[in-house]
């Protein structure tokens, strides 16, 4: 059971507000042509709120099991509701779109799982940070309108196709060796 001790912790009331910026984000997205700017600059501030949401948990000693779901949580909604504007707009492919929201979704139901079994929420590993970041630098490219043809616009595109397959398969198999039992004592 969650404590209210456990979240009354600046960082998590930073993850709080990250979740709760995918509301402006999802009203401010329908004007995206005159409201581009606006937009990046809060997507720039709710990266700035995953960034020092972490540290203050880290920095304090404030690592609670509401943080380690609320997190994650509030990346994925926040993404999800942004890249599916982003989608709507027809501003990305389909393809991109569906590989994010499908991995995301598949991490979050077997997060759930694993918690179930373990009891305890597994935190977020480096691949999966990586990975959030990365397509994070996509979609602001994609908001300040970088021409996607350019050399570099598609070296982060194409490598965060292959974040997106590889923590994918990374998550899956860090829950399989855990769901087998063999890394119990890690968590």
């Amino acid at each position: 059971m969650i404590r209210f001790k456990e979240i009354n912790t600046v960082s998590n009331y930073l993850s709080l507000l990250r979740l709760l910026l995918a509301i402006p984000f999802w009203i401010l997205l329908d004007n995206f042509d005159s409201l581009r700017y606006i937009i990046f600059s809060l997507a720039v501030f709710g990266a700035l709120t995953d960034i020092f949401d972490g540290y203050f948990a880290r920095r304090f000693n404030q690592v609670t099991e509401f943080g380690k779901i609320i997190d994650p949580l509030a990346d994925k909604i926040c993404i999800g509701a942004i890249i599916t504007k982003l989608y709507l707009l027809n501003l990305i492919p389909a393809y991109y779109f569906y590989m994010i929201i499908g991995r995301d979704l598949l991490i979050f139901l077997g997060g759930i799982l694993l918690t179930k079994k373990l009891g305890k929420v597994l935190p977020s590993n480096m691949l999966g940070k990586t990975t959030v970041l990365i397509i994070g630098i996509v979609i602001l490219m994609v908001m300040i309108g970088v021409d996607q043809g350019a050399v570099y616009f598609k070296i982060i595109y194409y490598a965060s196709l292959l974040l997106i397959v590889v923590s994918f398969i990374g998550y899956s198999l860090r829950a399989s060796e855990f769901f087998k039992g063999t890394k119990y004592g890690s968590v």
